[in-house]
């Protein structure tokens, strides 16, 4: 199986076609990644309430504890602090659940953007990439198959003009040459359809 035309002209264009595709595909990639880290400055928020709701949830269990300490109203110091640590522990939740819903969003953005885009650049370049190798290679096979340069050769004769004004035409004509089995006519008549192919005779 040969993944590269012989011709010098056709192997530019796949392997263009191919350094263009591996690029598109690795922009694409690094575009989401861009997406990815735009989306989760938004997070930045989110940590800020997380941090300030722990600092305030810590400074006012320690103050709790602290007022707990004082004679005979230690007690009634100590509740209304305690909410206020539990607000505070209320705010960080807060901060934490918007900093992961981002999270979420980034990654399931980053992951859509990048499916799609490699998804796209697959669909536009690998079928033709295909399709090239499955028709090289059953053209070789049939070069290398009994008769197959005489079908070949048929094949450049119903094919486009143009190709046959690249081959000698001997007296009578191509196609009668082709009909009275001159090998120099058929062997240049399918040496058309291999090049056309992207082959070397």
């Amino acid at each position: 199986m040969r993944l590269y035309a012989q011709t010098p002209a056709r192997r530019v264009r796949q392997v263009l076609a191919d350094v263009v595709a591996l690029v598109l595909i690795a922009v694409s990639v690094r575009f989401a990644v861009a997406v990815h880290d735009a989306i989760m400055l938004l997070a930045e928020p989110g940590r800020k309430v997380q941090s300030a709701g722990d600092d305030l949830s810590s400074g006012l269990d320690d103050a709790g504890e602290a007022a707990s300490r004082a004679p005979l109203v230690g007690g009634l110091l100590k509740k209304p602090l305690e909410s206020a640590a539990d607000a505070g522990t209320g705010l960080a939740d807060a901060g934490e659940s918007l900093t992961d819903f981002v999270g979420r969003v980034a990654a399931l953005t980053t992951f859509a953007l990048t499916t799609t885009s490699v998804a796209v650049v697959l669909a536009l370049w690998l079928p033709p990439r295909l399709r090239w190798i499955r028709r090289s290679a059953a053209t070789r096979r049939l070069l290398d198959a009994p008769g197959g340069s005489d079908l070949l050769a048929l094949r450049t004769l119903n094919g486009p003009v143009g190709d046959l004004a690249a081959v000698p035409a001997p007296p009578g004509g191509l196609a009668d040459a082709w009909r009275r089995g001159d090998r120099q006519a058929i062997t240049d008549l399918a040496g058309v359809a291999l090049r056309r192919a992207g082959l070397r005779p």
